[in-house]
């Protein structure tokens, strides 16, 4: 089959996929095996495993998906579910309340943007996008207050600031996937991820603070005054420590970290090292802190119900994971992945426009599909084989993937609607704050990696 009747293929694939989850409503992750299946079959695969007569074994398109399902799962499986457990207890022990209202005393009240901003940055690494806007935004209110801003503006900080570290910073599924589709150390990924994210966090807040002041907000265009009564939040009577409250977030990243260093430094990492760095273990590590502080400040009880109330939610997550890595596996068995290296064989020397176009279709997914995972996920299966082929270090290129899907969407994106309805906001109002403010994040975050990845390309 030539190229370009293979790119065809996986256009008509990713058509489907686009298609099951927008018009009809499927989930993700059947829609992802579904598209899989379709470009399996469009390219030629073999249905079952096939044996030939000198006992060769080629697998089948069922076959590929199974193992491209576990493979993934396999590498990520378990520090994803470790990861949820872990958000979960620092949630319901109070401690990401702790850790947010800390942040905020450390910046003084005219910077209190950035003290949102920043809190959401720290908490979203090990929680989810949805609850940690739910833990400060009643902060967010009463530091609107006490500064005369209007809401708009705070729920944009703690939306740039969320949106920023879940899709950048491990062990949020999408950048936790990274490293497994274009093969690097998980500690590179962390270390950029907060090193990018920090600037692109604090430029991005000053861009939508002065659109805003620009365009301006209005209460009676922007908000429609039926937002959630965030003020009742239900906190246990004793609260741990800020410290405390940092251990679980910040012992797997120490961990990995420490790895990765003591490896790129010397080579040689002794085996507890290794063993205590690998993302299994780390995160392992992280859920113990997390359910010794539980267990302190809740109680056996509530602690077994926080680790079955996180593992309730993962299911979804794990599905989307398998199934994108399943993807990935169909796009590598039928030859595709060939296909696209030879496409664009002519701009792989060309760093910026291959981190532009890693951007550009994250994007379009973003938009398309609703879903930062999804869109993730497509286009780490679409960009891995261009990563072999290009100089510099594929986590730039994962990077730009990454960046392009945090680009905000609106009516088909679950987290346009979580800011929306919590707040009160009108339509407009959700524009504004969530849509406009992880737009902003996107192109800055773009902007900032083109630059580092291309000073990375000189020194290295």
């Amino acid at each position: 089959m030539s190229t370009g009747l293979m790119i065809v293929c996986l256009v008509v694939s990713i058509v489907l996929v686009v298609l099951a989850i927008t018009k009809f409503k499927v989930n993700p992750a059947v829609a992802l095996i579904l598209g899989g299946l379709l470009l399996g079959a469009l390219t030629g695969l073999p249905l079952t495993d096939v044996t030939a007569e000198d006992g060769t074994v080629t697998s089948g398109l069922v076959s590929v998906i199974d193992n491209g399902f576990g493979d993934m799962l396999a590498g990520i499986g378990f520090p994803i579910g470790f990861g949820i457990i872990l958000g979960q207890m620092v949630s319901d022990t109070g401690g990401a309340n702790v850790i947010a209202d800390r942040m905020v005393k450390i910046f003084p009240e005219s910077k209190a943007m950035y003290a949102v901003a920043f809190a959401a940055f720290i908490l979203a690494i090990p929680v989810f996008f949805d609850v940690t806007f739910v833990i400060l935004i009643p902060i967010g209110v009463a530091l609107m207050k006490k500064i005369n801003k209007g809401i708009g503006y705070i729920a944009g900080a703690i939306s740039i600031g969320a949106a920023v570290a879940h899709t950048l910073v491990p062990p949020t599924p999408n950048p936790l996937a990274a490293p497994e589709y274009f093969d690097f150390d998980l500690g590179i990924m962390i270390a950029m991820g907060i090193i990018l994210g920090i600037p692109i966090v604090a430029i991005s807040v000053i861009i939508h603070r002065k659109i805003i002041d620009r365009i301006g907000w209005s209460a009676e265009k922007d908000e429609n005054g039926n937002g959630l009564n965030v003020d009742e939040m239900s906190l246990p009577e004793k609260l741990p420590s800020f410290g405390v409250s940092l251990i679980p977030i910040f012992l797997p990243v120490v961990l990995i970290l420490l790895n990765t260093v003591i490896d790129a430094a010397t080579g040689d990492v002794p085996a507890v090292i290794e063993f205590l760095g690998t993302k299994t273990i780390s995160m392992l590590c992280g859920v113990i802190a997390a359910t010794i502080i539980s267990i302190k400040f809740l109680g056996l009880k509530k602690t077994e119900e926080s680790a079955n109330n996180a593992l309730q939610s993962a299911g979804l997550v794990f599905l989307i994971t398998g199934a994108g890595g399943a993807f990935a596996a169909v796009i590598t068995a039928s030859g595709v992945n060939g296909a696209i290296e030879s496409m664009v064989s002519s701009i792989s020397g060309n760093v910026v426009v291959v981190l532009l176009l890693a951007y550009i279709l994250g994007l379009l997914f973003r938009q398309i599909t609703g879903s930062g995972t999804v869109a993730s996920l497509t286009t780490f299966s679409i960009m891995q084989s261009v990563a072999a082929v290009t100089p510099i270090h594929p986590v730039f290129i994962a990077l730009a993937c990454l960046s392009g899907a945090m680009f905000g969407a609106t009516v088909n994106d679950s987290g346009f609607w979580i800011v929306t309805n919590m707040c009160g906001f009108n339509f407009s109002g959700g524009v504004k704050t969530y849509m406009l403010g992880e737009a902003i994040a996107s192109v800055v975050g773009i902007i900032l990696i083109v630059i580092v990845g291309l000073i990375s390309t000189l020194i290295l």
